[in-house]
């Protein structure tokens, strides 16, 4: 079916108004062999809330975006090349229901869909595509993918040093390794991850050393984020660096 609609002329038609609706500030999202499959509003747990967001689900890409205008103008684009992503069930948890984690190796972050239905709706659909892609490449999944963050809220004291607490004054980090809210002492160290920055990122003193020392896997979380089901990103927000 995807392949029939591919070089249809509704296919092209819904593209290029999903490109009108991101307008000049987006990329252009018409290739030859891209179908748009699907479209929804899913909410995206953000680094301060949980917030509503525009998601396109095409065969080979994800892309979402921040709603100025329901149906009419997006802004912040986002393109993720589905090849790269792997996703995973979340735990509902109070009203944060019907959700998943989307990972890849440059970021991860959880989505909430508004019905159980639509979420099996959109993992079926992303999983099938990821699924289709791979095997036309012949690559293996992505094992490695970049540490959820785990939202500031669910933090009052670092989860390090377990010993600071959050003020206006003692700032929230995040490392980028593991995802933890971590204090300044306790994240002063820079590492280079390649799959997230050209540059060296902020990494708490935990993952620093087993950066270092060449023993840290795929995963560097030393304490159990079994409380943490509420999942987020640094998105958007105006303070993401840190």
């Amino acid at each position: 079916m995807v392949d029939r609609l591919a070089n249809s002329e509704a296919n092209s038609k819904r593209i290029a108004v999903v490109e009108g609706c991101f307008g000049a500030a987006g990329q252009p999202l018409a290739i030859p062999g891209r179908v748009l499959i699907g479209e929804g509003v899913l909410t995206k747990l953000c680094r301060k809330k949980p917030k509503a967001r525009q998601f396109f689900l095409f065969n080979d890409i994800l892309v979402y975006g921040n709603i100025v205008i329901q149906k009419k103008k997006y802004n912040k684009q986002h393109i993720i090349p589905l090849e790269s992503v792997t996703i995973d069930t979340v735990p509902d948890d109070g009203d944060l229901r019907n959700g998943w984690l989307i990972k890849t190796p440059t970021k991860s972050f959880a989505v909430y869909a508004a019905t159980a239905t639509e979420k099996s709706e959109w993992m079926n659909h992303i999983g099938k595509c990821v699924g289709d892609l791979l095997q036309k490449s012949g690559k293996a999944p992505t094992g490695e993918h970049a540490a959820v963050w785990v939202p500031d809220s669910e933090a009052t004291v670092c989860m390090r040093c377990q010993k600071v607490k959050f003020t206006p004054v003692s700032r929230r980090h995040h490392c980028r390794k593991c995802g933890f809210v971590v204090c300044g002492p306790c994240s002063e160290k820079k590492y280079l991850l390649p799959s997230q920055s050209s540059k060296p990122v902020r990494v708490c003193e935990y993952c620093y050393v087993q950066l270092t020392s060449g023993s840290l896997g795929p995963r560097s979380d030393s304490i159990s984020r079994s409380k943490f089901n509420n999942l987020s990103d640094d998105d958007d927000e105006d303070d993401s660096s840190d």
